[in-house]
């Protein structure tokens, strides 16, 4: 999410959108559960079939998913809990509002970060793979980067909400205890934290998501088709529906914060931001999806133990009709 760069400790007092406690339940839970069921429906096919694990783009997949289930099953239900509880942060402590301020920044920038990552790394893949051919290529072109940048967001976040020397104030009366955490307050910190884990990769995703597609397009029309294009143009497709979801849905967002950091005034655009705020979630609730889509030996599969299943009801009331017909004859 992106940081808080004001140094009012009430920049979220007004998280509280307009839209009824009951309605945002629901659209949480509706969201939140499909997501979730897509998600370990994907960590279990990519640890169960070797090939798919051991494939190269698969593995940031595999860490934003994991980000992602963090997302969904602790922020997303603390929202829910809030709202169960009347608008009361329970159990009312400081852990609860550490843990949730730990994920809602933590995860939810560390699944931008490693998008941002993953639409450098598909620059690598399809145009330089040759970097990746030896075992010591691999580990420097791709294992390390991942290494270092889990690393990063961990530590980073880790000091940042737990260790940080400054004071935390927690509001139980809000979501997200205010959304708050004193190391926002600090110069430093604070603006490294919204510079480079919020406003950097939102825009790293965006223009190299686009200099991909344009290099793609270039290189095939050169080579035509003198390499393998259909395992590249899936590669392709999948960062592209992920790039746009982050686009729409994350990008106004750090922008609106980006304006108000450079001196628009906090009373535009404070309502829109705290839409902007609740529809970032979308990001993290339908990239399991678009992964699941854009893996299509799994889709397929479930494609078709779905159709089975249908095709076996269909045929177990048909034997049904013709058994109640037979015996009313």
């Amino acid at each position: 999410m992106t940081t808080n760069t004001n140094d009012s400790e009430d920049a979220f007092e007004s998280l509280e959108v307009s839209i009824p406690r009951p309605v945002r339940f629901w659209l949480f839970l509706l969201s939140d559960f499909p997501s979730i069921i897509c998600s370990f429906i994907l960590l279990i096919y990519f640890f169960k079939n070797q090939t798919a694990r051991q494939t190269l783009n698969n593995h940031v997949i595999i860490i934003l998913i994991i980000f992602g289930l963090g997302v969904e099953l602790i922020d997303v239900p603390s929202h829910l809990a809030y709202i169960i509880n009347s608008g009361i942060v329970k159990p009312s402590t400081a852990a609860t509002c550490l843990i949730w301020w730990f994920v809602t920044y933590g995860l939810y920038n560390g699944e931008q970060i490693f998008l941002a990552w993953a639409a450098i790394e598909r620059h690598i893949l399809i145009f330089n793979a040759q970097w990746t051919l030896t075992k010591r290529g691999q580990f420097y072109a791709h294992y390390l980067p991942l290494i270092i940048l889990l690393l990063y967001v961990l530590l980073f976040y880790i000091y940042a909400i737990f260790l940080f020397p400054c004071e935390n104030t927690y509001d139980y009366t809000l979501p997200v205890c205010n959304a708050s955490p004193c190391y926002q307050d600090d110069p430093i910190m604070g603006m490294w934290d919204f510079i480079v884990n919020n406003l950097l990769p939102g825009l790293l995703i965006a223009f190299v998501s686009i200099i991909l597609l344009v290099r793609v397009i270039r290189q095939k029309r050169r080579l035509k088709q003198q390499i393998q294009w259909h395992k590249y143009r899936r590669m392709t497709i999948q960062l592209l529906s992920m790039a746009i979801l982050a686009i729409i849905f994350i990008l106004p967002l750090n922008l609106l914060s980006l304006a108000h950091l450079c001196g628009l005034s906090e009373d535009i655009g404070a309502e829109e931001e705290q839409y902007l705020f609740y529809i970032a979630y979308i990001f993290t609730f339908l990239i399991p999806i678009v992964c699941l889509y854009s893996t299509p030996e799994l889709y397929k599969k479930i494609k078709m133990k779905l159709w089975c299943r249908r095709q076996h009801r269909i045929g177990v009331n048909t034997i049904n009709d013709r058994t109640n017909n037979t015996i009313r004859q």
